[in-house]
């Protein structure tokens, strides 16, 4: 028996009968057997070593100019990790399927936020950040390969967001934990970027969560794992999907949709709008990968995936080589 195979039977001895196993797994290319990693965590890794996983480093969460310590799209989906990884460990679910779907859920993600979500959606008609990063691991990657992850990996990252439910108690505590993660660590960042205060937050949110972000982050785990224990399903109570619902509703008029963001979002959504219809009439400006994949995907997805994957910093980069001109500069 190898390492793997140990790890296995260790899952069906430890793990609750309710949790996903690795050894049924589903894969839609099947690969041969890893001596030590699991299905899911060559998934975790293959995820991990990916480019789109690295350019998060550089795309917004909620902050467009932001300083060293305020979250970026890869520190968020770290963070996600490790709650879904408390939470799973907790109820005695898989962590590898955790962490795997976790750190994949925002690969697809837009430059500049829930912005450049917003301002391709208009573009196209229709863009969700979830889809996106399902159609990224699955086709964008390596040159359009894909990643060749599990059903199960895949099912947790388009299911993240959305009315959806995942298939696995997993995607559904990576559902829950992205939400936690973001409102704790936007309120964070706010609070660093003194664009709220303490006593700003609703009585109710104060009374039941604190007003410290590693209290709030512990009282919602705590009672993810209370109240989904010995459950067939990822349960928050009554009372505390009430207070996560009031501070989402806090966040959203506060922050996300707040006119002092305004002119950030409006400054994202014009860049990426521009570098949309300029590749859209100008395809051959592409990467020479992206040229190739027009025959299989047409122009208009070509472009998408393109634009939609390009990090912040990058994507003003190319509007400045396209559309400014060169003062200044030596021939």
């Amino acid at each position: 028996m190898n390492v793997r195979e140990r790890t296995e039977e260790l899952e069906y001895e430890i793990l609750s009968p309710h949790a996903a196993k690795s050894r049924e797994a589903r894969r839609s290319q099947p690969l041969e057997p890893c001596p030590f990693r699991t299905n899911f965590q060559r998934d975790r890794d293959r995820i991990l070593h990916s480019k789109s996983f690295r350019r998060l480093k550089h795309k917004t969460q909620v902050y467009i100019v932001s300083g060293d310590h305020y979250r970026t799209r890869m520190t968020h989906s770290l963070e996600v990790a490790q709650i879904s990884r408390t939470i799973a460990r907790g109820l005695r679910l898989n962590e590898d399927l955790v962490e795997a779907i976790a750190l994949g859920h925002d690969v697809g993600h837009t430059p500049f936020g829930h912005a450049g979500e917003a301002a391709m959606a208009e573009l196209t008609g229709h863009f969700a950040h979830n889809e996106q990063s399902l159609r990224v691991v699955e086709y964008v990657e390596k040159d359009g390969e894909g990643l060749n992850l599990t059903w199960e990996v895949k099912d947790g990252i388009v299911n993240h967001s959305g009315k959806r439910r995942a298939k696995t108690l997993e995607g559904r505590i990576v559902h829950t934990a992205d939400r936690i993660a973001y409102l704790c660590h936007d309120y964070d960042d706010s609070l660093r970027a003194g664009m709220l205060g303490p006593k700003d937050l609703p009585d109710r949110v104060v009374q039941v969560l604190g007003s410290k972000p590693s209290h709030m982050i512990t009282g919602m785990v705590s009672d993810i794992i209370m109240t989904s224990m010995e459950q067939e399903d990822i349960l928050l109570s009554p009372v505390m999907q009430e207070v996560m619902g009031d501070f989402r509703d806090f966040m959203f008029e506060r922050i996300y949709h707040s006119a002092m963001l305004a002119h950030e979002r409006q400054q994202a959504v014009f860049v990426l709008r521009e570098l949309y219809e300029y590749f859209l009439h100008n395809f051959s400006a592409l990467p020479a990968e992206f040229l190739q994949r027009e025959e299989r995907w047409g122009r208009q997805q070509t472009v998408v995936d393109y634009v939609a994957g390009l990090t912040d910093s990058y994507a003003v980069h190319l509007f400045n080589q396209i559309f400014m001109p060169p003062v200044g500069s030596m021939l």
